[in-house]
């Protein structure tokens, strides 16, 4: 079988398909024959060595992927051949707290990960598709859409009629929207482009705020909320949106700390974190129960993913460069 692996050193030029062969599946587990694979900024970081330039090469990278299960082991009980399946980002976290042992088995470093033609994995680590939807829209929901179902649900849980603020137009970001809308949350979105907010709007976003144009977003959240301020923020930017996002909570409201984009150091005041009694949880993806609940979910609602391009896998250089660029609006994925 073929498979990419980043071999020597860090850095896209040195993507490289190599030749292995074929695994086969012990007792107690399973064959996957990988159909598509979705692209995280993890993974471009993860890439150029700018995630963990500590990380053991030669390395498989990518953390998502879909595929359809092709051999099973005698002990495995609740798969079978044929069944089309999601891997899962921590191939150990299934339910209960998040532990140390659990949060180093995560797929595309330290693990190796989906870019590969198959995949050897325990019942644990993948979980069964939405019906409805493709390979490729299958793939974008291990990282994506689940970091957004636990920020918004298991962490944040969201009701109707809540308020919620979503930085920024990525894959989380959209998976975010479509949840909170299923939800029946009033969904504030910003971005730096008129363009990408638009078609937000397309997808249910209630209010629109351009950062670039207005850089005391705060304020302004404030003001479409009558001075009461918002729920729940699905904070994407980093350490320099914090103090934005401060003023834009109400009292007693959640921020979900998900991204890094705008940085990981600023100086920061913590006065309004005191004095409105604000919640800060980091959000690391989510388990594996969590991913069976949100698919219910989807299957029900029909939900699809926003997909802005496809590649061959073998592109994967091309795409992940794309990614670098910031014009994608939804998840850019990988066919085999």
């Amino acid at each position: 079988m073929k498979v990419i692996e980043i071999q020597n050193s860090f850095g896209l030029e040195n993507l490289t398909i190599q030749e292995k062969p074929t695994p086969v599946p012990q007792s107690d587990e399973i064959l996957v024959k990988m159909k598509a694979v979705s692209l995280n900024y993890r993974d471009l970081l993860m890439v150029k060595g700018h995630y963990n330039p500590k990380q053991a090469l030669p390395l498989v990278p990518c953390s998502d992927g879909s595929g359809e299960i092709v051999a099973v082991g005698e002990k495995i009980e609740n798969f079978q051949v044929g069944d089309f399946v999601a891997t899962t980002f921590f191939q150990a976290w299934s339910s209960g707290k998040a532990r140390p042992e659990k949060m180093k088995t995560t797929l595309g470093g330290p693990l190796d990960g989906t870019l590969a033609e198959y995949m050897i994995m325990k019942e644990e680590g993948v979980v069964r598709a939405p019906k409805h939807l493709s390979f490729v829209e299958i793939a974008t929901l291990p990282c994506a859409a689940l970091t957004a179902w636990t920020a918004l649900v298991t962490e944040g849980q969201v009701k109707a009629g809540d308020t919620v603020l979503i930085q920024g137009t990525g894959g989380v970001a959209l998976f975010a929207l479509q949840l909170a809308k299923i939800l029946g949350a009033r969904v504030i979105i910003t971005s730096s482009s008129d363009e990408k907010l638009e078609k937000a709007k397309d997808l249910g976003a209630d209010e629109t705020i351009n950062y670039q144009k207005n850089s005391n977003w705060g304020k302004e959240v404030l003001r479409l909320t009558h001075n009461h301020g918002v729920d729940l923020i699905i904070e994407l930017g980093g350490a320099k949106t914090l103090p934005q996002t401060f003023k834009a909570c109400r009292p007693g409201g959640k921020i979900a700390l998900i991204g890094v984009l705008s940085g990981v150091v600023n100086d920061l005041n913590i006065l309004p974190i005191i004095m409105n009694n604000l919640s800060i949880t980091g959000i690391f993806v989510g388990k594996r129960e969590d991913f069976e609940e949100m698919n219910r979910a989807i299957s029900l609602h029909q939900l699809k993913p926003v997909i802005d391009r496809i590649f061959s896998w073998e592109n994967v250089k091309d795409a992940l460069e794309y990614m670098d660029s910031g014009k994608h609006f939804g998840k850019i994925c990988l066919s085999f």
